[in-house]
């Protein structure tokens, strides 16, 4: 996809409560504004990357972008798993995120275990490629440095 890397920024906001409760696997969502403003050609699917919140750390993450067909959601949305154990909650929090690579395009599961697995497997994947010299290296970008302040799409 020509748009990566891609760098966004917004606040985190509460999305479904599907996540953490359902699949085990915490999401941060990112506010309309930011999904709004993604650019138009930008295929659905599951991608990875770089996240940090706040101030924080980089970290690994998969972000899921499209419709979630499992759940028949009717509004797009920006589902960000940060490979990181959080000791609470980070609602108000800036989250930072980098997409560097595509994994898969969005699809439908016959049951919640077979979406918890693909997830799963998701996350090695991108656990794998993000060890890759050329991913890597986006870790370090100067978009985690940038002042917390700014909400913006783009970099």
């Amino acid at each position: 996809m020509r748009h990566l890397p891609y760098f966004c920024r917004g606040q985190v906001v509460r999305g479904f409560g599907r996540g953490s409760k359902q699949l085990g696997i915490p999401t941060a969502n990112f506010p309309e504004q930011v999904v709004d403003n993604l650019p138009a050609d930008i295929s659905t699917g599951i991608y990875y990357g770089w996240a940090s919140v706040g101030d924080g750390d980089v970290h690994k993450m998969v972000v899921s972008i499209g419709w979630n067909p499992y759940y028949k959601n009717t509004k797009k949305s920006m589902e960000t798993h940060i490979m990181h154990t959080f000791k609470e909650d980070f609602y108000g929090e800036i989250l930072k995120v980098a997409i560097v690579g595509y994994l898969r395009p969005e699809k439908d599961f016959d049951s919640l275990e077979s979406l918890i697995s693909a997830i799963q497997g998701d996350i090695e994947e991108a656990k794998k490629r993000l060890d890759l010299p050329e991913h890597l290296k986006l870790k370090e970008d100067k978009f985690f440095q940038v002042p917390k302040s700014k909400i913006m799409n783009g970099h």
